[in-house]
């Protein structure tokens, strides 16, 4: 069995499409030869700068032969039928099969598809797929029709087995494959045929260029901190712009530079932001005094002078654009020096939304709101109220908006600067936490509370003017304020009732609809800890569903009660008893709801059930008030036993209609302590 080796050379791929693009080659040409009838045993995809290449092993040498049977007329059918099925089979008469069936005798067609050499297969399919191969951005060059990302300048396509190897022929865009490729651009520009997978990987190797982006990023990752170390320092994690640096070099070398004397004192985000967004530099950091002192260079070539004519040309530009930051810090710095009150004033005129004001509008809102939740969580009113007007100052700082991604952090640095206190300065960067799932939530009373309103306030607005998410759109990201409501509230134990501040922050918001949302959220939130969603169902119906903490204090006890034999048939019990009530209740007419008396009760079981009742339902009562649900559930466990021997030993629709009315009102009793715990009729069972 052949494997196949395709490898596609261009000019050079952006590094954010690369990763995409290996995938799609693999899954559009693994799925068609399977479609035509090939099997294979794995499928490799490589990328880098210049090449996408594919290999697949052992892959069927052909396709099988395959024999289909087609039933057709009558053989007493008119002769248009039975010619209209010669022509569509493309058979003769006398190539038909006759053959009983409950309709009579009809004709009967075997077609034979004979299998096909798997380089006729693959020359068949190569190019259509590349025809319309899916880059988001395609450019056509010359004078042909091909469209690729850059211009394609090799296609090396062979088919290799322990006899050697041959290639597949075809052509796309004026471009003939071959079993030819080229090495690194630079270093060893000359191209070299190719006979397998392994004779590629390795020849690439020895002309500078390394295949596999992980390992390129390996490379990449040990010479930047083996340099750092030598000299004392460490390099400053940063796993994007490892990704992105090892899709933009063939053959990576690390190169370490010096930052200029006059640049030492600007943030140190700064310097990152500065050198990962436009230079593509790593950070070194000095961990003795926590400063940004050097930087990491990866360039795409190996020089006699080890690099230092890159080094210094990187250095002239990084310096002037370190020049550009340090000036919008230096401006930043007085305008934060005077109390920020021109950058608030120009939030004025910058439009938050057409429906819900400007954003000196919405820091109004939120400072209200944080003021409001401040006690609530530990933090003084005016406090909050302050660090609320000062967080999103920063917006209009130049810093900020060259580097968009600094908002938060920089306004850190500017509200100390003004000479607040360090709780105040922070707010400006927690406020917009948690940003991501694996985003720490904020930890300071004032930070909590600035950030709920925060978030109150962008989804209390968006659902009074309803504009709400719909299907995979969520343009102002609702999901993720929501999620951020729902995470800090948790993880700081909460007691903060959602729909009085969502009334505040917006009257006009829908309460049912948002507190829906944030149940729903709570759901995705809850589901990776093993709580089902209809757990969370089940007891959002009880009182207080607006608390966040309370609701899942209430789930998560539901959900271990209900992993234990006695929950799950408790449960069961409880369906049995509401089942049998209302369809008694349906057909009488009347609702039995009351006066269930244990001096009627006949059965051992079933005065041991109505004792049973009794006793648990004070237990739980008092559970509940003190809010220890895993007590309550433990005495709901105790109910198991005398419930499954009621159904098991005693007939609830009896002949008389005293005993039958007394256990209907017994059964609404089982219900009724049930659903002091959680609405258990929303439960679909295990999940």
């Amino acid at each position: 069995m052949p494997d196949l080796l395709l490898e596609l050379l261009s000019e050079e791929i952006p590094a954010g499409m690369q990763a995409k693009a290996g995938a799609d080659l693999k899954r559009l040409v693994t799925d068609a030869l399977v479609e035509a009838g090939l099997t294979y045993a794995s499928a490799g995809a490589f990328w880098g700068p210049r090449r996408l290449t594919l290999v697949l092993e052992a892959l069927s040498a052909e396709s099988p032969t395959l024999t289909e049977e087609r039933k057709g007329p009558r053989v007493d059918a008119p002769d248009k039928a039975v010619e209209g099925f010669l022509r569509a089979t493309g058979l003769s008469r006398d190539q038909l099969d006759v053959r009983d069936d409950k309709k009579g005798q009809i004709y009967v067609a075997r077609l034979t598809k004979d299998g096909r050499p798997a380089r006729e297969i693959v020359a068949d399919c190569l190019p259509g797929i590349l025809q319309s191969f899916p880059w988001p951005k395609s450019m056509r060059w010359g004078a042909g029709s091909l469209r690729w990302v850059r211009p394609l300048h090799r296609i090396l396509c062979i088919l290799h087995d322990e006899t050697g190897a041959e290639i597949v022929p075809f052509e796309v865009g004026g471009i003939q494959s071959s079993d030819v490729t080229e090495g690194h651009r630079f270093m060893a520009p000359g191209e070299f045929s190719v006979s397998s997978f392994e004779d590629y990987e390795a020849n690439l190797k020895s002309r500078y260029v390394v295949l596999s982006a992980d390992m390129r990023a390996e490379t990449i990752w040990h010479d930047a901190t083996n340099l750092a170390f030598a000299a004392g320092l460490e390099v400053v994690e940063d796993p994007a712009l490892l990704t992105e640096v090892a899709g933009l070099v063939e053959w990576p070398v690390a190169l370490m530079g010096e930052i200029g004397a006059d640049f030492l004192d600007l943030p140190a985000e700064v310097l990152q932001s500065s050198m990962a967004e436009h230079q593509r530099y790593f950070s070194v950091r000095n961990p003795a005094t926590d400063r940004i002192e050097r930087f990491i260079a990866v360039a795409n070539r190996e020089t006699t002078d080890q690099g230092a004519t890159i080094l210094a040309g990187n250095g002239r530009v990084l310096a002037a654009r370190l020049a550009d930051a340090k000036f919008f810090w230096e401006n930043d710095l007085r305008v934060a020096r005077a109390g920020m009150a021109d950058w608030l004033d120009a939030l004025q005129s910058v439009t938050f939304h057409a429906k819900l004001g400007s954003v000196a509008d919405r820091i109004g809102r939120i400072e209200e709101l944080a003021a409001d939740i401040a006690p609530r969580v530990g933090a003084e009113p005016d406090a909050a109220a302050r660090a609320a007007r000062l967080a999103k100052a920063d917006l209009s700082s130049e810093m900020v908006f060259e580097f968009p991604e600094l908002q938060g952090v920089m306004g850190r640095y500017y509200i100390q600067e003004a000479g607040h206190d360090a709780a105040i300065a922070a707010v400006a960067e927690d406020h917009y936490k948690p940003l991501g799932p694996r985003d720490a939530v904020p930890s300071g009373a004032l930070s909590i509370a600035v950030a709920l309103a925060e978030k109150l306030d962008i989804l209390a607005g968006f659902w009074a003017i309803d504009e709400k998410p719909t299907g995979s759109k969520d343009p102002f990201a609702l999901r993720r304020a929501a999620l951020g409501v729902i995470r800090i509230v948790l993880t700081h134990r909460l007691r903060l009732p959602l729909d009085p501040l969502i009334a505040k922050a917006h009257a006009a918001a829908e309460l049912d609809d948002l507190r829906g949302f944030f149940h729903d959220r709570l759901k995705v939130h809850l589901r990776d800890e093993g709580v089902r969603h209809d757990v969370i169902d089940a007891v959002i119906g009880m009182p207080g569903n607006d608390d966040l903490t309370l609701v899942t204090a209430r789930a998560r006890a539901l959900q271990a009660f209900l992993d234990t034999p006695d929950g799950e048939n408790l449960v069961l019990g409880y369906k049995r008893a509401a089942n049998i009530l209302a369809q008694a209740e349906a057909a009488d007419g009347v609702e039995y709801r009351f006066g269930a008396d244990a001096k009627y009760a006949e059965d051992a079981r079933e005065r041991a059930l109505f004792s049973a009742l009794a006793e648990a339902s004070g237990h739980v009562r008092g559970a509940l008030e003190a809010e220890d649900f895993a007590a309550a559930m433990g005495e709901m466990a105790t109910l198991r036993s005398p419930i499954d021997a009621f159904f098991d030993h005693v007939q609830v629709n009896t002949d008389s209609q005293i005993l039958r009315r007394n256990r209907l009102n017994l059964l609404h009793e089982i219900t009724e302590i049930c659903d002091q715990i959680a609405d258990l009729s929303r439960l679909e069972g295990k999940s």
